[in-house]
């Protein structure tokens, strides 16, 4: 039971730095744009491919700290009495980041934009370096078990910087990929090539910074050395293989699989990482099943995470579609193969008033689209004529063209409501057993110390 709930809690780290990871390296591009005018079209596309997933991006960190505090209390009291400092750092980040880009949006002064623009790019760099320096100080083995182990020297080391600066490199390549997608979605070219070349760069420097930390880690953690050219190897080989393609992909200016092949090389360093601290969650000491809680609280972490994943990964998985589609967070270009043309002019068509016939002349701002100086022409079907001054109203656009039906919602809830009574019977069923020991004179499982 142990090892499963250690496995789910590594299923949300893997989603945070694949997911979250790609919001904290677009802030890192943020950063480096350049000036108000050069920087953008830039920044313009993060915000638009920002905005409709950040927020949700950081539930699975949640999801990690409850899995850990309830399944393992024991590491996690350790890990919060050494670490506290750059796990102070990192929330802090998260915070300043999310008020920077929400009120960089809402403001109009240009001097302030810059406060906040600073405060989401910077905090965007600080965050995940701070998640690599905890990773660091655990894979390293300096956070005693007992816990309060040494506040500075704890993520002040060459392994902990190593890992900073990796996680920062990883999330600056995956966010130049997504981006580089994005702008293909929208056809810009010109975004396309210029973060094209940004993650060409990323992944390069990431791969030389990876080759330059195998010394580093056999002089500081040999047992994290060992591990990793050892079991770990296939992962690591595999991630660098994922990298390649992922690059290549890139030049090859496809959509398809680009974003698959970087997140799948990234997943799989930091899978590579967990494997090689098995059996240990404190890197060098603290097995899985010494840290586990009592067999009951396990069961209800392994239920509760459960329906949580049957309730929200169908909903995030929505959400990206519906970003990826265009259909949230389209901003000012359109998408490709999202919206027809007939279907944006008639919705612009619905969004203008009608005018009605015997009004006097209007201006040229005036008029409609497809008018005698309108601004642009609508679609056959949508068009409106002036004569003499009048106008007739617009033909309503041809509305069985919609192009999606409305798709059943009650999946979702109907698997979310037979998890939940499948994990009370289970966790009924655990309990009962339980108590029938505790009265036999065996010894209850409530109290044992793991599976």
């Amino acid at each position: 039971m142990a090892e499963l709930v250690a496995v789910f809690l590594f299923i949300g780290v893997v989603a945070y730095a694949v997911l979250g990871g790609a919001d904290f390296g677009a802030g890192l591009w943020d950063l480096v744009a350049g000036g108000a005018k050069r920087g953008r079209e830039p920044r313009h596309l993060i915000d638009v491919s920002l905005a409709p997933v950040w927020e949700a991006n950081h539930t699975w960190l949640i999801y990690c700290l409850v899995v850990l505090w309830s399944g393992f209390p024991s590491a996690f009291a350790a890990i919060t009495t050494t670490l506290y400092i750059p796990m102070v750092l990192a929330l802090l980040g998260i915070v300043l980041r999310g008020a920077g880009f929400a009120f960089r949006k809402a403001t109009v002064n240009t001097e302030e934009q810059r406060v906040y623009g600073a405060a989401f790019a910077l905090s965007s760099v600080l965050t995940p370096y701070c998640f690599g320096a905890i990773a660091g100080g655990l894979a390293s083995g300096r956070v005693p078990t007992a816990g309060n182990g040494d506040a500075v020297s704890s993520w002040v080391n060459p392994t902990s910087i190593l890992g900073g600066i990796l996680a920062i490199l990883a999330c600056s390549y995956l966010a130049a990929t997504y981006l580089t997608v994005e702008a293909l979605h929208r056809d810009d070219h010109t975004l396309y090539r210029y973060y094209r070349n940004r993650a060409i760069m990323a992944g390069a420097v990431t791969g030389a910074v990876s080759i330059a930390g195998i010394f580093i880690l056999q002089a500081d953690s040999p047992r994290l050395f060992d591990r990793l050219v050892g079991p770990a190897l296939p992962l690591v080989v595999l991630a660098a293989v994922g990298g390649l393609v992922g690059l290549a992909l890139l030049r090859a200016k496809r959509t398809i699989g680009t974003r698959i092949a970087a997140a799948g090389a990234v997943a799989l360093v930091v899978i590579g990482w967990g494997v090689a601290q098995t059996p240990y969650l404190l890197g060098t000491h603290l097995s899985v099943n010494e840290a586990a809680a009592p067999d009951a609280t396990l069961a209800v972490v392994v239920g509760v995470a459960i329906v949580a994943a049957l309730l929200i990964v169908p909903s995030l998985v929505l959400l990206f579609r519906l970003s990826g589609r265009g259909t949230v967070g389209v901003g000012e270009r359109p998408f490709r193969g999202a919206v027809t043309k007939d279907h944006r002019d008639a919705g612009v068509e619905r969004l203008r008033p009608a005018v009605t016939e015997g009004r006097g002349a209007a201006g040229p701002g005036d008029r409609h689209p497809g008018e005698p100086g309108g601004p642009t022409s609508l679609a056959a079907g949508t068009t409106s004529t002036a004569t003499g001054g009048h106008r007739t109203r617009p033909v309503p656009p041809d509305r069985t063209a919609t192009p999606d039906e409305p798709r059943p919602r009650w999946v979702p809830y109907a698997l979310g409501a037979g998890a939940a009574a499948a994990t009370g019977a289970a966790v009924t069923r655990l309990v009962r057993r339980s108590r029938r020991r505790g009265r036999d004179g065996g010894p209850p499982t409530e109290t044992g110390t793991g599976s």
